[in-house]
């Protein structure tokens, strides 16, 4: 019967594909149409993970459906997870969340019993892929001990390399939580000042081989440029009181957006230049405000945690984005809004640029005098 089904289901979708090439649609009738292979492809994996559950050997699977070991491996673990995860069975089975969405939430589950259900929900209500992967890291790496999660990490890192058809140098590397942190924040700091029409991702390239002098050409912009960028460690108090030994229940010892770090790893990069040691003491950043485009340290630092209380890091409010991100003023500086911690939203250079351009459409952008003190 479910062969008589499947089979019924793919002549189906064969007869569709051949009608694509005729035209003829209207955009919106695109749109729809698109949702409908989104929603068939969903369901079609449901069928691909619980299948691939039962064959198992994940090198037979990834011969039958043409895709690597390492994504058949995935599919077979989270088969197994669907068994002991029925909202997760029930939401894959059904269509409302991607075999990918899927894999990430069986994941979670796996480390995290009980989480499976609050995920399922961000997916189905229109959380991007990024803000459901952020969310599952946070709730796996906060039931981790923090030192045992630093001393595993500090195993853990690695660069590999190899050169690709074209001929390019292409890096993999898995650097600990405060030394990536410190290489992405300088790389970006350098690429925002090159500025330029190219790519984000050539700047950053651009950038990279700037702050390692690897450019033997120095022909490389922003060469100059090599000074350390900030970046944010945020502390609760009370770890500090007990000589940086442990994390205690509630407790936070973490580079927002990042994750977690060990305390003793904290303490000793806690003297450095390039570090902000952040920790509560009640202060309100949100009454800070000045009518200029210059933001300042205080909130640019509460920007860099993240909302609370999740202090997770900044992310483009508009897609999700940790890449490339720019701060923008809500209500343009240009129309009299403030640089306050309200005002200001984190946005990455695509949003940023659509952003302007709607308050240019607008008419916001036109200068004018700023209210009274």
């Amino acid at each position: 019967m479910e062969r008589a089904l499947v089979n019924d289901a793919i002549d189906a979708l064969e007869a569709a594909n051949r009608r694509l090439d005729a035209g003829g649609l209207s955009p919106v009738e695109v749109n729809e149409l698109l949702a409908r292979y989104a929603r068939a492809e969903k369901l079609a994996a449901y069928g691909r993970t619980v299948l691939a559950g039962r064959v198992r050997d994940a090198v037979a699977v990834a011969r039958v459906t043409g895709t690597s070991v390492g994504a058949a491996r995935r599919s077979v673990d989270t088969a197994d997870t669907l068994g002991a995860a029925p909202v997760l069975d029930a939401a894959l089975r059904s269509g409302s969340v991607s075999v990918d969405q899927a894999g990430v939430i069986a994941r979670t589950e796996a480390t995290r019993p009980g989480s499976a259900s609050a995920l399922v929900e961000a997916a189905r209500t229109g959380s991007s892929f990024r803000a459901l992967t952020d969310r599952a890291r946070r709730l796996r790496l906060d039931v981790e001990d923090p030192v045992a999660l630093g001393e595993r990490q500090r195993r853990a890192r690695r660069v590999r390399h190899r050169v690709t058809d074209e001929g390019m140098v292409h890096l993999d590397a898995h650097l600990e939580p405060h030394v990536g942190a410190g290489l992405v924040a300088r790389l970006e700091s350098v690429a925002r000042r090159t500025g330029g029409e190219d790519p984000w991702e050539a700047r950053l390239a651009d950038a990279l081989a700037a702050v390692t002098g690897a450019d033997p050409t120095g022909s490389v912009p922003g060469a100059a440029e090599r000074g350390r960028a900030e970046v944010v460690v945020l502390v609760s108090h009370e770890i500090t009181q007990r000589d940086w030994i442990d994390v205690g229940e509630g407790e936070q010892c973490r580079i927002p957006g990042v994750g977690p770090v060990g305390p003793a790893v904290a303490k000793r990069i806690a003297s450095d230049a390039f570090l902000s040691g952040v920790f509560f003491d009640g202060t309100d950043l949100r009454h800070l405000k000045r009518w200029t485009r210059s933001i300042p340290a205080g909130v640019r630092t509460a920007l860099r945690l993240g909302d609370p209380p999740e202090f997770d890091g900044p992310a483009c409010v508009d897609c999700g984005a940790r890449f490339g991100l720019q701060i923008d003023h809500v209500d343009p500086v240009a129309n009299g809004g403030p640089t306050s911690l309200p005002n200001s939203k984190w946005r990455c250079e695509p949003c940023h640029l659509a952003k302007t351009r709607q308050d240019r459409d607008a008419g916001l952008l036109t200068p004018r005098p700023p209210p009274d003190p």
